[in-house]
């Protein structure tokens, strides 16, 4: 029970992150932006994920329970293609600048 609602947790963090790597990629520019706010949320998840890894209980009965670790991963999935249109979005800006 503990891991449908874990789930639900991340699926209300994660329902964003789609929309926001769109909105990223569409807007060009990467005002607005934190890159520390992106790399703290990366961090969050990989804390999460390594927490499930090596915890023995979650491990022994992983094959039940994989799909708990599988929403962490594609949430990190999904912040990390948000940093990298940050990224993306700075170079554009600097060129833009410079032009």
């Amino acid at each position: 029970m503990a891991e449908i609602f874990e789930i639900l947790m991340l699926v209300a963090f994660g329902a964003s992150w789609p929309l926001n790597v769109i909105k990223s990629y569409k807007a060009g520019t990467a005002k607005g932006k934190s890159l520390s706010f992106l790399l703290l949320i990366l961090g969050g998840y990989v804390c999460g994920i390594t927490s499930k890894l090596i915890n023995p209980v979650y491990m022994a009965d992983f094959g039940q329970k994989w799909y708990v670790l599988a929403v962490y991963i594609l949430n990190f999935i999904m912040v990390f293609a948000d940093l990298c249109m940050y990224f993306r979005n700075v170079a554009l800006d600097k060129k833009a600048k410079a032009e």
